[in-house]
């Protein structure tokens, strides 16, 4: 069960049907089961008392199963809820304070720019002229709806907003500001927007050129509601079953997906703690999760915010019908199914019930096997099991369908959504990159050094140490550099990794070109993905802007490179998007498929993904902005695959004219892949009984390989499940694989060895699985068991249906030398020599392995049979 919390059964129980379906079912089924009990007791005590103990464990199993089943069942549903909504409240906080971690770069770095401090300071009064560079700023800085310059009485000087004018401000944060040494985070109602009810501001002093003495606030209003909007619209729920906020510290609703529904002031209830309990809001219950920030490079966030999901529990369960599996290969879907202990215990659970049912039947029937007389009764009773077990296999089938799409379907979501939260962190990151260097390529020294002729060593220095200025706030960037109209670099932050100096060296012939082809100051050029010397050989992004000379905007005199730290820093958006999510891995690829960032070892970057083994080509030739996700097998596992491809963020590669698709790919382990060769089709396996009353001879069937083998019942004392098996280390045939503890009514505990049939017959081992059974079989006064991968039935068959295999005279000492033909001759069974067997298991020489199948014995019946015809 999940969490520490008692679980409430009770209270959620009345809102899933399929639950109570599958409640309903067990009920039903044990009271059969006692009916059944109680019927052979009174009418064949006798002949029942070998499988009476069994009986009755089997249903004390059963009144278990049916109060443990329901519990995990329930709490299967309410966790998956918990964890997808606690996933997406995750991700709403951690965008948030991502977003605001660049804003308290951007006002300590603005707020020293010497241009906007020689005017706040009073060196010049050219207001028109700074307010065109803070609108500048403001058109590539796009969060932001209004920056203000403020001296310290609070008197603005200068503003960008018109449509709300204010001449000051008795806000305190202007003197918490002017005393701080570095940024104020405001987030309330301020006199500095009068038309809003509530400002995140982000604040800083500005110090004199000359003096250092304070003179002004630098406030940077962040368009809080805009970028609300923004992360709601790109993940909130499609169904609108659920609504997303943003909390304060006292719980209170800052920001809210649907302010129709819960408003922004309202105060509501939190779920920190993962509890699985039903919340009140509003008199309607709720399932809540409630997460803090993560935090970004130390940066927690405005103090107390919360990201919050809330979904009403009347339709918290009632998601999409999902159809995964009947879209999948049958041997994936099977294969997926035997991970069942694992994926999903409920599952497990309902199966060995299953198992349980079928092998009481299948011992009964060998038992009462060439019986009359007083055991037909007993028989009777084996066919109400039988019956019952099969009635209520196919209501806990389709349970099981139902809860297996359930967690399935919730899987495919969770790897969706986090496919699509890593290419929107992606791109809001990349956006950033792009409105840096073309906000510094403004800087009036760097333009002013690029317009002069020659420069001197003084000016060079100068240069540096503003570019050092501008990295070590923003850390980010392995190396930022400028370079001259022929692309020589000038200036440059960090040596090359060999010790060698950048400056001196040249950007490529491509960067440059593109850079002097820039039209405008908004206009910007990204290198593509790939290699590069100035990120010490590794593959990433530089993103390039000119600079112009500042007399003449039309004349570009060099430009600015930024080199993005991508190893890390897309490292770092991968791993937070999974956080401790097991078996998942996630990457980003470009639309061939080439790796951009990873956290699968084995796919660098640089690395180019396989379109068939390793991702579905269609998969990368999806529409910007759209996401899917499937079942796949990968890396020889059972997988999950989300993906998502960018869209771009505000202007950034929707409207700039920048072109760069990336797609996040996230895959969901879900176990190894089990191979099975024959996978069974139950439908074609069921035997049709043609024999009459008497003459017909029984034998107990069972699978090997998904095929059909028989040994005469007489012969078989009863099956037990594998799982009871002793390893044992000594030597002996590889075939043998343990011992097997025996315990008859009546008699004494004594142990038989069991081998393996599959690597007898086939010569390779067969994987010990939940529903893997041991058939002790007799010989001459001698017991063994053989392992087998599943029991099928005791049926009976005319002597006429039981030929000689076409290899039975050339192949003495093979195991098979009888096939039945059952269902008029449409299915093969391969009856088993035990006499054969037991000869081979003392003489290790006997041959006994030979490659059949069911089509190849058909295919030597038919030809018979036609050499046959032929001759008549």
């Amino acid at each position: 069960m999940r969490g520490s919390t008692p679980l409430p059964v009770d209270t959620f129980l009345p809102y899933m049907r399929d639950v109570v379906r599958c409640e309903q079912s067990l009920r039903e089924l044990n009271l059969m089961w006692r009916m059944i009990e109680a019927s052979a007791k009174m009418n064949c005590p006798v002949e029942a008392k070998t499988i009476l103990p069994t009986m009755a464990a089997t249903r004390a199993g059963f009144n278990r199963l049916e109060h443990e089943l329901v519990h995990s069942l329930v709490s299967e549903k309410v966790g998956n809820v918990l964890d997808e909504i606690a996933t997406k409240a995750q991700y709403v906080i951690d965008i948030v304070v991502r977003n605001l971690f660049e804003r308290t770069a951007d006002v300590g770095f603005l707020a020293t720019d010497r241009e906007l401090c020689a005017f706040v300071a009073g060196l010049h009064d050219n207001t028109d002229a700074i307010r065109y560079r803070l609108r500048a700023y403001r058109s590539k800085y796009t969060v932001y709806d209004e920056i203000l310059l403020l001296d310290t009485a609070g008197n603005v000087l200068v503003q960008i907003d018109e449509a709300s004018p204010i001449e000051g401000s008795t806000d305190p944060l202007i003197a918490e500001t002017l005393a701080a040494d570095g940024y104020v985070e405001t987030f309330r109602a301020t006199d500095l927007r009068p038309l809003k009810k509530e400002a995140l501001v982000y604040s800083r002093r500005m110090l004199h050129p000359d003096t250092g003495a304070p003179v002004g606030v630098l406030c940077l209003c962040f368009h809080f509601e805009e970028e609300m909007a923004g992360i709601f619209r790109s993940h909130r729920d499609a169904d609108e079953r659920a609504n997303m906020l943003l909390l304060d510290g006292d719980n209170r609703v800052i920001a809210s997906a649907d302010e129709l529904w819960i408003p922004v002031g309202a105060t509501v209830p939190v779920n920190r703690s993962a509890e699985p309990k039903l919340m009140i809001h509003g008199g309607r219950e709720y399932l809540v999760r409630t997460l803090a920030a993560a935090g970004y490079q130390g940066y927690m966030g405005p103090p107390g915010w919360q990201g919050q999901v809330m979904i009403p529990v009347d339709v918290a369960f009632h998601g999409g019908v999902s159809n995964a599996l009947s879209t999948l290969d049958p041997a994936i879907a099977e294969g997926l199914l035997s991970h069942a202990r694992s994926f999903c215990p409920p599952l497990f659970e309902i199966m060995t019930a299953a198992d349980t049912i079928r092998r009481v039947v299948w011992n009964g029937q060998v038992m009462t096997a060439g019986q009359r007389g007083e055991l037909l009764k007993l028989k009777t009773i084996l066919d109400q099991i039988s019956e019952t077990g099969m009635r209520s296999n196919e209501l806990f089938s389709q349970s099981i369908r139902d809860l297996y799409e359930t967690v399935l379907a919730s899987s495919l979501r969770d790897a969706e959504f986090v496919s699509h939260l890593l290419v929107d962190l992606l791109d809001r990151n990349l956006y950033e990159r792009s409105d840096d260097c073309r906000w510094w390529a403004l800087t009036p020294e760097l333009r002013t050094a690029l317009a002069a002729d020659e420069r001197d060593t003084e000016t060079l220095q100068n240069l540096g140490a503003i570019l050092d200025y501008i990295n070590r706030l923003y850390t980010v960037y392995t190396r930022i550099f400028v370079y001259d109209r022929e692309g020589r670099i000038i200036a440059s932050t960090h040596e090359m990794e060999n010790g060698a100096s950048v400056v001196g060296t040249a950007v490529d012939a491509a960067a440059l070109s593109n850079v002097l082809a820039l039209r405008s100051e908004q206009d910007y050029y990204v290198s593509p993905f790939e290699p590069s010397p100035l990120y010490g050989g590794r593959p990433t992004y530089i993103y390039h802007a000119a600079i112009r000379d500042p007399h003449n905007e039309s004349t570009v005199v060099g430009g600015i490179g930024i080199v993005f730290d991508a190893e890390p820093e897309f490292a770092a958006m991968l791993r937070g998007a999974l956080a401790d999510k097991a078996g998942m891995t996630a990457l980003f690829v470009d639309r061939r498929g080439r790796v951009i960032s990873s956290t699968d070892p084995s796919r660098p970057a640089g690395a180019q993904l396989d379109l068939k083994l390793d991702v579905d080509g269609k998969l990368l030739a999806l529409a910007n902005g759209s996401s899917a996700s499937r079942i796949v097998v990968h890396d020889g596992h059972y997988a999950i695959i989300g993906c998502s491809v960018s869209s771009g963020y505000r202007e950034f590669k929707v409207s700039d004219g920048y072109k760069e698709d990336v797609i996040a790919l996230v895959y969901d382990s879900f176990g190894e892949v089990r191979e099975r060769s024959g996978a069974v089709n139950r439908e074609d396996a069921v035997i049709e009984s043609d024999v009459t009353a008497s003459g017909g001879i029984e034998y107990a069937t069972f699978y090997i390989d998904g095929m059909l083998f028989a040994i005469p019942a007489a012969q078989v004392m009863e099956a037990l499940p594998a799982s009871e098996v002793s390893p044992v280390s000594m030597g002996g045939r590889a075939e043998r694989v343990g011992v097997l503890s025996l315990q008859r009514h009546g008699e004494s505990r004594h142990f038989v060895w069991v081998f393996d049939l599959r690597h007898l017959m086939r010569g390779a081992p067969a994987p010990i699985e939940a529903g893997s059974q041991v058939i002790v079989v007799k010989h001459n006064g001698q017991d063994i068991g053989l392992l087998v991968d599943e029991l099928h039935g005791v049926p009976e068959f005319r002597p006429s249906q039981i030929i000689p295999t076409p290899f039975a005279i050339a192949a003495e000492g093979l195991l098979v030398k009888q096939v039945i033909q059952a269902n008029e001759g449409r299915l093969l069974v391969q009856a088993l020599d035990v006499a054969q067997l037991f000869a081979c298991l003392k003489d290790p020489a006997l041959p006994t392995v030979l490659n059949l199948s069911d089509a190849t014995l058909l295919n030597h019946m038919q030809l018979e049979h036609e050499t046959l015809e032929n001759a008549a």
